[in-house]
């Protein structure tokens, strides 16, 4: 394939810019990178693919996502595709230091991302990694399409399309194509099946409930587990919370969804109600205030709040403030909030993703999936932008399948293939009882 629809450049072989903690760290990096492609082999067959057709060939790409080593290796193979690439981190707390100091000293790839970065230094990176001018971006949340839009929009022009990793943000891009102010195309590939029910699902509730054990050591088992939010995030965390012997309460606002916990066994009651009861509470909903001001008046001595969605606004930081006369760490990644009428509420990651402020993030063998779909869509988004509007896309389902059939292959199952028979049965309306 080519992806000739875009405007190239000479590659100009200089020093690679980047604003990274520590260079030193970058050995440390490799191993790890490698040790998750391992677990990546539908990404090792796609970057095999790149090498030899260049499909992203000197387009310049600017990718704002979580710098872990799973990333790295979605990076290597844009690289490896022929993309001028930079990195910029789409969480503060999210980047792995040792992971962004490879890629810049090992693999060549300039990252502006630094581990626990203040909020000025997080737009300050976005903007670095923007200076080349890209022609595709890569998101997840929105944040570089939402800094184009507002603060450089001198670079709108040059702008062919984009992806987006997110539920949060591919709601971000849905809300500025409704309004008509989304300025380029952009594939939203969290629709795409092979990411959302495995990715949000099988990786987010894996990490969510690792990422609540590592901060805490608490035992889950016999512990009221309130989950809010029941979406494919929100199914996968309570399921493994369940697993792991908690009684698990779901809070909703969609009757479906709801509906759908009753009938998988779970207790389903508004939050007003579950404060009251729950030990641990994780918020994967997208939303604001999820657990607010009210909740936390109410709450139990010692209950743990965690938020495994995209930002920080899930839980009502303010307020708790408010309602504390102090706060002090206790653990890595574990805030005490000393309340004023004498309760303590403990806080994880800051109250951002607390599978990536406290834990590693999704397992390498579900972003294998996820990340096979951030690098078809910059390929199609490169071979089709002038023919697309300036709207949000799903991937192509062809797309999503050879995925799919590549994991299969990797994992060593087979699956039966449809004779012709069947196929003309399936696309005929003759028979009948």
């Amino acid at each position: 394939m080519a992806a000739g629809n875009l405007a190239r450049f000479e590659e100009n072989p200089v020093s690679v810019p980047s604003d990274i903690a520590n260079p030193r760290l970058a050995a440390e990096g490799v191993r790890r990178i490698e040790w998750a492609e391992r677990e990546m082999p539908v990404l090792r067959l796609i970057r095999e693919r790149f090498k030899r057709e260049q499909p992203l060939k000197a387009i310049r790409m600017t990718a704002c996502l979580h710098v872990t080593t799973e990333t790295a290796n979605l990076a290597i193979t844009l690289r490896d595709g022929g993309a001028d690439l930079r990195v910029c981190a789409s969480n503060p707390l999210s980047t792995q230091d040792d992971v962004a100091a490879a890629l810049v000293e090992e693999y060549g790839i300039p990252v502006f991302a630094i581990c626990g970065e203040d909020n000025e230094t997080y737009y300050r990176h976005i903007h670095q990694a923007l200076e080349h001018g890209p022609q595709l971006t890569m998101d997840d949340g929105a944040d570089v399409v939402a800094t184009l839009h507002k603060d450089r929009r001198d670079l709108l022009p040059g702008v062919a399309g984009g992806t987006e990793e997110t539920t949060t943000g591919v709601i971000r891009l849905r809300a500025m194509a409704a309004a008509g102010a989304l300025g380029y195309p952009i594939v939203a590939i969290n629709e795409a099946d092979t990411k959302h029910l495995f990715d949000n699902r099988y990786g987010t509730g894996q990490s969510t409930i690792d990422g609540i054990i590592r901060a805490t050591n608490v035992l889950l088992a016999g512990k009221n587990f309130v989950v809010a939010g029941y979406g494919w995030c929100g199914r996968g965390v309570a399921s493994r919370a369940r697993g792991m012997g908690a009684q698990v309460i779901v809070t909703e606002v969609d009757p479906v969804k709801a509906l759908e916990a009753v009938m998988d066994g779970y207790r389903v009651m508004p939050m007003a109600d579950a404060a009251k009861e729950g030990d641990f509470f994780v918020t994967l909903t997208g939303d604001m205030n999820v657990i607010d001001r009210q909740h936390l008046e109410v709450m139990k001595d010692g209950a743990i709040l965690a938020n495994s969605g995209h930002f920080d606004s899930e839980i009502n930081l303010k307020a708790l403030a408010s309602l504390s006369e102090g706060k002090k760490r206790v653990r890595d990644s574990v805030e005490e909030f000393r309340l004023q009428d004498g309760r303590k509420l403990f806080l994880l990651g800051e109250g951002r993703l607390v599978n990536l402020a406290a834990a590693e993030g999704h397992p390498a063998a579900v972003m294998d999936m996820s990340f096979a779909n951030q690098a078809l869509g910059a390929e199609w988004i490169a071979e089709n932008a002038t023919k697309l509007e300036k709207t949000v896309y799903e991937l192509p389902h062809e797309v999503d399948e050879e995925i799919a059939r590549l994991k299969l292959h990797a994992m060593g199952v087979q699956i039966d293939y449809l004779t012709e028979e069947q196929k003309h049965y399936l696309t005929s309306w003759q028979s009948g009882t």
